[in-house]
């Protein structure tokens, strides 16, 4: 099984991250376990968490339509911890599923007290949207 310092490693959001730095992070999330059938995520609400599954399996709706259903290593979120916006979509759990929480208020610190970090991240978020969205990024 992958240690969750191996898969913040491997997720876009965290890349270019140094070890260290992915320490910083690892510390501030904590696992807990949300039980199947729960919505944990609500479209239109502020961001205050987000969430790496470590393991189960979730449905992410927009509205009605479903838009994708995720599962260990997906980190599901982390764009509304970042910028406070509200949700874009729901997520409600498929399966009773373990996962690492990070909290807002706390990362959000942390980025103030490293600010090298912040940059790194800042230069990951902006890699990933010109990934998503070729040519909104000039």
């Amino acid at each position: 099984m992958t240690s969750v310092d191996d898969q913040l490693a491997q997720m876009d959001f965290f890349r270019g991250l140094s070890k260290a730095d992915l320490k910083k992070v690892r510390r501030l999330m904590t696992p807990t376990t949300i039980e199947a059938g729960k919505q944990f995520i609500t479209e239109g609400t502020p961001g205050r968490q987000a969430f790496l599954i470590l393991s189960g399996r979730a449905t992410v709706r927009r509205g009605a339509r479903v838009l994708s259903t995720v599962g260990p290593g997906d980190f599901l979120g982390e764009m509304s911890v970042l910028t406070g916006d509200h949700r874009t979509a729901s997520v409600t759990a498929d399966t009773d599923l373990d996962v690492e929480v990070l909290n807002r208020r706390e990362f959000a610190s942390l980025l103030e007290e490293q600010p090298k970090l912040a940059i790194k991240l800042l230069l990951s978020v902006v890699i990933r949207l010109r990934e998503l969205e070729p040519g909104l990024i000039g």
